[in-house]
């Protein structure tokens, strides 16, 4: 039987094609960790619970975690608006070093938000070590917009929105709008470099943190989806690392054309020149693909 289920948690929207059987993967497959997005949270059947399942039927024997930062569903989705992203990366990096299953290394699968905050474990907690990072509609050089928060978390985004346009750089929301510190204003392009207190930091737009890009230089691979009909990230180019040239909102470049790239800061060009990086392209709206085509891009790199 052949049928199709759409999955939908308030900003995330997964469609998924269920196809019965499997026989791929072993007991000794690397173990997968991933982190939801913005209003998802680690264990909902409809969103990552199903992508987790789904995971472990193709996989057998896989061990799969996905991460609840805090200790319930609940916290785990006010804390994907409100927690400190620092502090975030540093409880998942403890939680990952104490995980036995973990200890030989494992792949992680970034969702939304989610991607940029795996990158930050990546270059910032190398023990476990992180094989192959999948970023699947993550925002790497952050956002500057939200177009649309659907479902029930629209009032907290319209009162997101509003701190963002108020304010993005100042100290407390900064520390306490989730959002903000992935906030890149290219209008603002000082008080960015500034004042971010995570994006600019894990993007070397200060100083070059040499730790930082030799524990991300040292994956596998680094796989980069991008959705060609995203009307969530703003801009979407933002999901293959590109962005608004500095002091305009409307001129994008690429990340080969960025500072970040060819003045190697993160070490992408390296990575690149070695095939480690992968541009996939999904031809949907934010999250969405099927099954077959996570199991034909991006299951590969988590076998």
């Amino acid at each position: 039987m052949r049928f199709s289920m759409e999955l939908r948690l308030i900003g995330v929207s997964v469609c998924v094609l269920l196809l019965c059987g499997s026989s791929c993967g072993s007991n000794a497959s690397v173990p997968l960790v991933m982190w939801h997005g913005m209003g998802d949270s680690c264990c909902n059947p409809l969103s990552m619970g199903a992508m987790k399942k789904m995971v472990e039927e193709e996989v057998p024997g896989i061990y799969v975690l996905s991460l609840m930062i805090g200790k319930s569903v609940l916290q785990d989705t006010e804390n994907g608006f409100f927690m400190d992203v620092n502090e975030q990366v540093s409880l998942v990096c403890d939680q990952l070093s104490q995980d036995p299953k973990l200890k030989g290394g494992y792949n992680a699968m970034g969702f939304s938000q989610g991607s940029q905050f795996l990158r930050a474990v990546a270059q910032r907690c190398p023990d476990p070590p992180m094989k192959n990072l999948i970023s699947v509609g993550g925002q790497h050089q952050g956002v500057f917009g939200l177009p649309h928060c659907p479902g029930e978390s629209s009032h907290i985004c319209d009162w997101i929105r509003k701190k963002l346009n108020s304010g993005a750089y100042t100290d407390a929301i900064q520390k306490h709008l989730v959002q903000a510190q992935y906030w890149h204003d290219p209008l603002n392009d000082d008080l960015y470099k500034k004042y971010s207190l995570f994006l600019a930091d894990i993007n070397q737009e200060r100083v070059v943190n040499e730790t930082y890009k030799k524990n991300l230089m040292s994956l596998n691979k680094f796989v980069m989806v991008k959705f060609l009909q995203d009307t969530m990230v703003d801009p979407v180019d933002s999901e293959w690392f590109g962005f608004y040239k500095a002091g305009q909102g409307k001129e994008l470049e690429t990340l080969q054309e960025s500072a970040i790239y060819t003045e190697d800061r993160l070490g992408l060009a390296g990575m690149d020149s070695a095939g480690k990086l992968v541009f996939l392209a999904s031809d949907g709206d934010h999250l969405q693909f099927t099954r077959e085509w996570f199991n034909e891009h991006l299951l590969p790199y988590i076998r």
